[in-house]
């Protein structure tokens, strides 16, 4: 799949879940999420690699802002199905970040050091643009916190999700015999 495609349609994807949420139509990440699932598993080469990257990243992402919901960091716009649980529209913002791990983020594959940094200053930056312009999240401790919270949380889960992608190609997507 095309770098560019795939970078461009999950921006979109991005805004249009952040947005959805934030207006009150939980459902749009969802929506959006598909669309993007749709092109990526047509035009992708590794769709069983992706297929599972999208599993484990939709289970990483309950678990995850689950924690972030029960510690009191965060507030979810539309928490659909449970307060107290991640909402269904972050779940599906985690589902499409998976869809750009063997695509568009992989110059990152086999840089645990730089996908860390990205992580660290990419994941509290699109939680900061979630709450301050979408109005999808709402921080609940001082927001130095929050963003060190999210930093760290992101510059350890942002390598691994890279080291599955590299792992998992040869296993789920081997190379056609020649």
């Amino acid at each position: 799949m095309h770098v560019l495609l795939n970078l461009v349609l999950f921006q979109v994807a991005w805004v249009v879940t952040v947005a959805g949420a934030g207006a009150g139509y939980w459902w749009a990440g969802l929506a959006a999420t598909a669309a993007l699932g749709a092109i990526v598993f047509r035009l992708s080469p590794w769709p069983r690699t992706d297929f599972t990257l999208l599993c484990v990243a939709c289970l990483v992402g309950v678990v995850v802002d689950s924690l972030y919901v029960q510690a009191g960091l965060l507030r979810y716009a539309e928490p659909v199905p449970f307060t107290g649980l991640a909402p269904i529209w972050i779940v599906a913002m985690w589902m499409s970040f998976a869809l750009t791990l063997n695509h568009s983020m992989r110059f990152f594959k086999g840089k645990p050091v730089l996908s860390a940094i990205f992580g660290l200053v990419g994941g509290p930056l699109a939680y900061w643009v979630a709450q301050s312009k979408f109005a999808a999240v709402e921080f609940l401790w001082e927001p130095i916190w929050v963003y060190g919270v999210l930093g760290v949380a992101w510059a350890i889960l942002t390598p691994f999700l890279m080291y599955l992608a590299t792992s998992w190609l040869p296993r789920f997507d081997p190379a056609p015999a020649q």
